[in-house]
């Protein structure tokens, strides 16, 4: 699991030198209390760090340049304790290359009736000063994360928090390497996508290994490195007694080569394919479903935006409650009054969402040509969740996000020896498939029960990325009109 401390955050207050000493000394005593308490607080899950009181372009011009050199540097937070003229912040805002969060609070929470003068409303200006700094944002066009109420209020701090886990995925993904084994699935249209351009956008860096730089590394694992790894199959998961013990040790010196590449190449995500599998005696199962478990994203059939959508998914649940996978829609359940989609893959799904410990067992794939391989056969468990997609338009990216709600899976399924879940989407299974549908969403998704669809939104933001959100009240009809509506923005400002 990824270590958010790891992640700094910049907090830049700002104020100006007209009001004197003293009360830019109290600014700066009220910003040290701000920045340690909500440095101690869990709910935000990177290191704040507080910087110089902003004051003038110098200063702020300086503290952005700072900022962008950091490799620490995740984000940046602004927050106007008195009226900081806006001009001011124009070049450092400029240059700026990280995310912002646009902190919208004062150091007092009610108003010292009996006692309140006009030292008081000098130094407590957070009201005006909070909208002289928002103008420039929206004069510049410039994306960033608003968030206005208390600074000791639970709700404010989990807004952070979720912004913070967003922009760290975002960090994460300026640096990293997707490793593609093989090519994409023949003839699929939405595996496919701008390569180059995901690099530019995201800084994803996108390229192929061929399939024999893995089967040489299986070739050179051990037996005893294999059997060493099945014990702790043995101690994580239930070994099916009728399980191929060869070919779950097949699938450990899988793991172990893959693990070797990853490492070796510095790779967040990778993508496989069953047409390209020279060399290895199974299509990775069990293998693929313990990487990503370990945090690493992926994708099927060479699908390299969902195996980087989920590193980014992998990052922003760090530590919190749910899990997150690769998922695919397969089948629809149409009983009236109780339709449901049933999610799996062949193979590759992670068990962070699983409901009770998962089976390893060994079955024919039917596909790939390929030996029997071993997967971790379980169910999801139920709760509230989203499905999110990444999609190449050709112009532009666009996120696709439905809520769903996973709902226990009542009846047996012996003969579909697969992960899976089974999920009712929002608003209704008719209208989301309707709606995701006329969006463009594909059949690979990232499925998550520890995210919700705002934390996806806070990361397409700082992407400067279109976003769809289909939930309890969306209409097909009313989504046509809206993807119409949002093709002519992203047409006008898209490069924005």
């Amino acid at each position: 699991m990824q270590d958010l401390k790891q992640y700094e955050f910049w907090f830049i207050v700002g104020s100006q030198d007209l009001y004197g000493e003293e009360t830019l000394k109290q600014v700066g005593a009220n910003a040290r209390i701000i920045a340690e308490e909500l440095g101690k607080d869990p709910l935000l899950p990177g290191t704040l760090v507080l910087k110089p009181i902003a004051i003038t372009p110098s200063v702020i011009r300086r503290l952005f340049s700072e900022a962008n050199a950091s490799e620490n540097c995740a984000g940046v937070i602004t927050w106007m304790h008195t009226f900081s003229p806006s001009k001011m912040w124009i070049q450092g805002l400029a240059l700026n290359s990280k995310p912002i969060l646009h902190l919208h609070t004062q150091f007092n929470r009610n108003i010292p009736w009996d006692s309140i003068n006009m030292d008081f409303m000098n130094l407590n200006q957070a009201a005006h000063g909070d909208r002289e700094h928002g103008h420039i944002y929206a004069r510049m066009r410039l994306n960033r994360k608003v968030v206005a109420g208390f600074w000791q209020d639970q709700e404010v701090r989990r807004s952070i928090g979720i912004w913070m886990r967003c922009a760290a995925a975002r960090h994460d993904g300026m640096r990293s390497v997707v490793l593609r084994l093989g090519d994409n699935m023949r003839e699929v249209a939405v595996t496919e996508g701008d390569k180059v351009e995901a690099q530019i956008k995201f800084g994803w860096q996108i390229n192929t290994w061929g399939i024999g730089d893995l089967a040489s590394r299986y070739a050179l694992v051990s037996d005893t490195e294999a059997e060493n790894l099945l014990g702790e199959y043995e101690s994580r998961y239930v070994l099916a007694p009728e399980a191929d013990r060869q070919a779950v040790l097949e699938q450990a010196k899988i793991e172990i080569a893959l693990k070797q590449m990853l490492e070796a190449e510095q790779a967040g995500a990778f993508t496989t394919t069953f047409q390209d599998l020279h060399g290895l005696p199974q299509l990775p199962g069990l293998a693929v479903q313990r990487l990503m478990e370990q945090g690493y994203g992926f994708g099927a059939e060479g699908d390299w935006k969902q195996a980087m959508l989920l590193r980014c998914a992998k990052i922003m649940a760090a530590g919190l409650p749910g899990g997150v996978s690769f998922m695919e829609d397969y089948t629809y359940h149409f009983e009236r009054g109780k339709e449901a989609a049933l999610g799996a893959h062949m193979l590759e799904v992670c068990p962070s969402i699983a409901a009770d410990k998962p089976r390893i067992e060994v079955h024919p794939l039917g596909i790939g040509g390929k030996a029997p391989p071993g997967r971790l056969v379980f169910d999801a468990a139920p709760g509230q969740g989203v499905l999110a997609t990444l999609i190449d338009l050709g112009d532009r990216f666009r996120m696709i996000v439905n809520e769903i709600e996973t709902i226990p899976i009542e009846h047996p399924m012996p003969n579909l020896p697969v992960a899976r879940a089974l999920w009712k989407p929002c608003p209704n299974l008719k209208d989301a498939a309707e709606s995701w549908i006329l969006a463009g969403g594909t059949h690979h998704s990232v499925y998550t029960t520890a995210l919700t669809a705002g934390y996806f939104r806070d990361w397409a933001e700082m992407n400067a990325l279109e976003f769809v959100r289909i939930g309890k009240e969306t209409t097909p009809d009313r989504l046509r009109d809206e993807l119409r509506w949002s093709e002519a923005y992203w047409s006008r400002y898209g490069s924005l």
